[in-house]
Protein backbone atom coordinates (compact mmCIF):
# COMPACT_ATOMS: atom_id res chain seq x y z
CA UNK A 1 0.00 0.00 0.00
CA UNK A 2 1.56 3.17 -0.62
CA UNK A 3 2.34 5.94 1.77
CA UNK A 4 2.95 9.46 2.41
CA UNK A 5 6.23 9.90 3.27
CA UNK A 6 7.57 13.52 4.41
CA UNK A 7 11.41 14.64 4.06
CA UNK A 8 12.22 15.40 7.49
CA UNK A 9 15.05 17.40 8.69
CA UNK A 10 18.51 14.71 8.55
CA UNK A 11 20.54 14.43 11.30
CA UNK A 12 23.05 16.67 10.67
CA UNK A 13 25.66 15.10 12.65
CA UNK A 14 25.67 11.36 10.87
CA UNK A 15 27.94 10.94 8.05
CA UNK A 16 26.46 8.38 6.44
CA UNK A 17 28.42 17.94 -7.41
CA UNK A 18 28.88 20.82 -6.01
CA UNK A 19 26.70 23.26 -7.79
CA UNK A 20 27.88 26.90 -8.21
CA UNK A 21 26.17 29.87 -7.64
CA UNK A 22 23.81 30.33 -10.66
CA UNK A 23 24.95 34.22 -10.02
CA UNK A 24 28.88 35.09 -8.98
CA UNK A 25 29.02 36.60 -5.33
CA UNK A 26 29.44 40.61 -4.87
CA UNK A 27 31.32 41.41 -1.96
CA UNK A 28 32.22 45.51 -2.91
CA UNK A 29 29.63 46.27 -5.56
CA UNK A 30 26.22 47.02 -5.32
CA UNK A 31 23.70 49.78 -4.75
CA UNK A 32 24.03 52.02 -1.54
CA UNK A 33 21.67 50.70 1.22
CA UNK A 34 20.96 52.51 4.81
CA UNK A 35 22.10 55.90 3.56
CA UNK A 36 25.32 55.64 2.27
CA UNK A 37 26.77 52.31 3.25
CA UNK A 38 27.02 49.37 0.48
CA UNK A 39 25.69 45.97 1.10
CA UNK A 40 28.82 44.28 2.18
CA UNK A 41 29.90 47.41 4.38
CA UNK A 42 26.61 47.07 6.22
CA UNK A 43 26.41 43.40 6.52
CA UNK A 44 29.78 43.15 7.37
CA UNK A 45 29.11 45.16 10.06
CA UNK A 46 25.84 43.69 10.89
CA UNK A 47 27.06 39.64 10.92
CA UNK A 48 30.16 41.03 13.17
CA UNK A 49 27.49 42.15 15.87
CA UNK A 50 24.82 38.86 15.58
CA UNK A 51 27.94 36.43 15.62
CA UNK A 52 29.91 38.17 18.10
CA UNK A 53 32.74 38.35 16.12
CA UNK A 54 36.03 39.68 17.50
CA UNK A 55 38.11 42.35 15.51
CA UNK A 56 40.92 40.08 15.51
CA UNK A 57 38.90 36.89 13.82
CA UNK A 58 39.60 35.90 9.87
CA UNK A 59 36.06 34.62 8.11
CA UNK A 60 34.58 34.65 5.05
CA UNK A 61 31.71 36.24 4.18
CA UNK A 62 29.79 36.91 0.83
CA UNK A 63 26.74 38.12 -1.25
CA UNK A 64 24.60 36.28 -3.56
CA UNK A 65 21.72 38.39 -5.18
CA UNK A 66 18.76 37.48 -6.49
CA UNK A 67 15.05 38.11 -6.37
CA UNK A 68 13.54 36.29 -3.80
CA UNK A 69 10.35 36.86 -2.89
CA UNK A 70 6.76 38.80 -4.56
CA UNK A 71 7.61 41.88 -4.19
CA UNK A 72 9.66 42.64 -7.49
CA UNK A 73 12.66 44.45 -5.52
CA UNK A 74 15.88 42.57 -5.54
CA UNK A 75 16.90 40.60 -2.69
CA UNK A 76 20.34 38.75 -1.17
CA UNK A 77 21.90 36.27 0.81
CA UNK A 78 25.06 36.37 2.56
CA UNK A 79 27.08 33.83 3.38
CA UNK A 80 29.71 33.65 6.65
CA UNK A 81 32.17 30.83 7.03
CA UNK A 82 34.07 31.25 10.43
CA UNK A 83 36.43 28.42 9.65
CA UNK A 84 39.75 30.29 12.01
CA UNK A 85 37.19 30.18 14.88
CA UNK A 86 36.45 26.42 14.46
CA UNK A 87 40.48 25.93 14.33
CA UNK A 88 41.05 28.22 17.75
CA UNK A 89 37.84 26.12 19.09
CA UNK A 90 39.43 22.65 18.31
CA UNK A 91 42.61 23.45 19.58
CA UNK A 92 41.60 24.80 22.78
CA UNK A 93 39.41 21.09 23.04
CA UNK A 94 40.62 18.44 25.30
CA UNK A 95 40.62 16.09 21.65
CA UNK A 96 41.91 18.18 18.77
CA UNK A 97 43.07 15.68 16.66
CA UNK A 98 39.51 13.94 16.75
CA UNK A 99 37.65 17.74 16.13
CA UNK A 100 39.99 17.89 13.06
CA UNK A 101 39.38 14.18 11.45
CA UNK A 102 35.28 15.13 12.21
CA UNK A 103 36.19 17.84 10.17
CA UNK A 104 35.80 20.29 12.72
CA UNK A 105 31.74 19.87 12.63
CA UNK A 106 29.59 22.28 14.33
CA UNK A 107 27.40 26.09 13.65
CA UNK A 108 30.66 27.71 11.93
CA UNK A 109 28.81 28.10 8.45
CA UNK A 110 25.75 30.56 8.60
CA UNK A 111 23.85 32.33 5.81
CA UNK A 112 21.38 35.40 6.52
CA UNK A 113 18.50 36.77 4.56
CA UNK A 114 18.44 40.75 3.34
CA UNK A 115 15.32 41.82 2.38
CA UNK A 116 15.16 44.08 -0.42
CA UNK A 117 12.15 45.93 0.38
CA UNK A 118 12.68 46.04 4.23
CA UNK A 119 16.20 46.91 3.72
CA UNK A 120 17.14 44.93 6.58
CA UNK A 121 19.42 41.92 7.26
CA UNK A 122 17.86 38.58 8.70
CA UNK A 123 19.15 36.76 11.94
CA UNK A 124 21.38 34.24 11.53
CA UNK A 125 20.84 30.91 10.17
CA UNK A 126 23.33 28.13 10.92
CA UNK A 127 24.12 25.66 8.60
CA UNK A 128 26.05 22.81 11.21
CA UNK A 129 28.42 21.39 8.62
CA UNK A 130 32.21 21.49 7.98
CA UNK A 131 33.78 24.58 7.82
CA UNK A 132 36.75 23.58 5.97
CA UNK A 133 34.38 24.26 3.37
CA UNK A 134 32.10 27.49 2.93
CA UNK A 135 28.54 27.29 1.75
CA UNK A 136 27.95 27.03 -2.00
CA UNK A 137 24.58 29.20 -3.00
CA UNK A 138 22.36 28.77 -6.11
CA UNK A 139 18.83 29.89 -7.26
CA UNK A 140 15.81 28.56 -8.82
CA UNK A 141 12.46 29.38 -9.54
CA UNK A 142 10.62 26.37 -8.00
CA UNK A 143 7.73 27.82 -5.80
CA UNK A 144 7.13 30.62 -8.55
CA UNK A 145 8.37 31.62 -11.97
CA UNK A 146 8.16 35.22 -10.78
CA UNK A 147 10.88 34.93 -8.00
CA UNK A 148 13.58 32.33 -6.88
CA UNK A 149 14.39 30.20 -3.94
CA UNK A 150 17.55 29.34 -2.11
CA UNK A 151 19.59 26.08 -2.89
CA UNK A 152 22.63 25.88 -0.25
CA UNK A 153 25.17 23.31 -0.81
CA UNK A 154 27.00 22.08 2.83
CA UNK A 155 29.25 18.92 3.80
CA UNK A 156 29.35 16.80 6.08
CA UNK A 157 32.59 14.53 6.18
CA UNK A 158 32.77 12.64 2.99
CA UNK A 159 29.23 13.69 1.80
CA UNK A 160 27.20 16.72 0.67
CA UNK A 161 23.61 18.23 0.93
CA UNK A 162 21.61 20.59 -0.50
CA UNK A 163 19.26 22.51 1.88
CA UNK A 164 16.29 24.53 -0.36
CA UNK A 165 14.66 27.12 1.13
CA UNK A 166 11.78 29.46 -0.03
CA UNK A 167 11.27 33.28 1.15
CA UNK A 168 7.89 33.81 2.99
CA UNK A 169 6.69 36.29 5.19
CA UNK A 170 10.15 37.60 4.78
CA UNK A 171 11.54 34.55 6.44
CA UNK A 172 13.71 31.82 4.50
CA UNK A 173 11.68 28.30 5.46
CA UNK A 174 13.19 25.08 4.48
CA UNK A 175 11.28 22.82 1.56
CA UNK A 176 13.06 20.04 0.97
CA UNK A 177 16.85 18.73 1.74
CA UNK A 178 18.41 15.79 0.01
CA UNK A 179 22.43 14.47 -1.07
CA UNK A 180 24.54 15.54 -3.60
CA UNK A 181 26.77 12.66 -2.57
CA UNK A 182 27.64 10.32 0.01
CA UNK A 183 30.85 7.65 0.37
CA UNK A 184 33.02 10.04 -1.25
CA UNK A 185 36.45 7.40 -1.18
CA UNK A 186 34.55 4.39 0.53
CA UNK A 187 33.57 1.25 -1.70
CA UNK A 188 29.81 2.15 -1.84
CA UNK A 189 28.72 5.70 -2.89
CA UNK A 190 25.84 7.42 -4.08
CA UNK A 191 25.32 10.77 -6.18
CA UNK A 192 22.44 12.65 -7.47
CA UNK A 193 21.71 15.60 -9.42
CA UNK A 194 18.01 17.39 -9.43
CA UNK A 195 15.72 18.58 -12.35
CA UNK A 196 12.22 20.22 -12.00
CA UNK A 197 8.68 20.13 -13.53
CA UNK A 198 5.08 21.19 -13.51
CA UNK A 199 3.36 20.67 -10.39
CA UNK A 200 1.36 17.90 -9.33
CA UNK A 201 -0.35 19.82 -7.11
CA UNK A 202 -0.22 23.38 -7.64
CA UNK A 203 2.27 25.75 -8.81
CA UNK A 204 5.35 24.65 -7.04
CA UNK A 205 7.36 22.62 -9.26
CA UNK A 206 7.91 18.63 -8.48
CA UNK A 207 11.44 18.19 -7.92
CA UNK A 208 13.17 14.91 -9.68
CA UNK A 209 16.05 13.37 -7.90
CA UNK A 210 18.28 11.74 -10.78
CA UNK A 211 21.07 9.49 -9.99
CA UNK A 212 24.39 10.60 -11.02
CA UNK A 213 28.15 8.78 -11.10
CA UNK A 214 30.36 9.71 -8.26
CA UNK A 215 34.12 10.76 -9.62
CA UNK A 216 36.35 8.30 -7.35
CA UNK A 217 38.68 10.15 -4.28
CA UNK A 218 42.24 10.57 -6.00
CA UNK A 219 45.01 9.42 -4.12
CA UNK A 220 46.10 11.28 -1.20
CA UNK A 221 43.05 13.82 -1.34
CA UNK A 222 41.44 14.33 1.60
CA UNK A 223 37.90 13.25 1.88
CA UNK A 224 36.68 15.95 3.86
CA UNK A 225 37.39 18.70 1.36
CA UNK A 226 37.99 17.03 -2.65
CA UNK A 227 35.06 18.60 -4.68
CA UNK A 228 34.07 15.65 -6.93
CA UNK A 229 32.39 16.16 -10.32
CA UNK A 230 29.02 14.52 -10.65
CA UNK A 231 28.41 12.62 -13.98
CA UNK A 232 24.53 13.27 -14.64
CA UNK A 233 22.39 9.62 -15.39
CA UNK A 234 19.28 10.79 -17.09
CA UNK A 235 17.32 7.84 -14.40
CA UNK A 236 14.89 9.39 -12.05
CA UNK A 237 15.57 7.83 -8.30
CA UNK A 238 12.77 9.74 -6.79
CA UNK A 239 9.79 12.45 -7.70
CA UNK A 240 8.96 14.95 -4.57
CA UNK A 241 5.73 17.19 -5.26
CA UNK A 242 4.98 20.36 -2.51
CA UNK A 243 2.55 19.02 -0.03
CA UNK A 244 0.32 22.34 0.60
CA UNK A 245 -1.16 21.33 3.93
CA UNK A 246 3.02 20.54 5.45
CA UNK A 247 4.41 23.00 3.54
CA UNK A 248 6.87 21.14 2.30
CA UNK A 249 7.94 18.18 -0.08
CA UNK A 250 7.10 14.64 -0.09
CA UNK A 251 7.08 11.61 -2.10
CA UNK A 252 5.10 7.90 -2.06
CA UNK A 253 6.70 5.57 -1.06
CA UNK A 254 5.89 2.71 -3.97
CA UNK A 255 7.20 -0.32 -2.04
Amino acid sequence: MKQLLLILPLFLFSCKEQEKPTEDPQTIEGPAIKGQQTLATYADRMVRAKLGIQANEKFELKIYRAQLDADGIEDAIVTVNRLDFAMKEAMASPNPAKRAELGFMGNYNYFFFFDGKLDMLSPPIAVPSSPLLPLQVSFEQISSPNYKDILIDFRIRNASYKDFYTVSNHTPRRIFQFKNFDGLGTPITEAYHFEYGAGSYGPQKNIFVMEAKLEALPNGADQNTFIPQLKPLEKIKYTFFYLESEAKYATKDTK
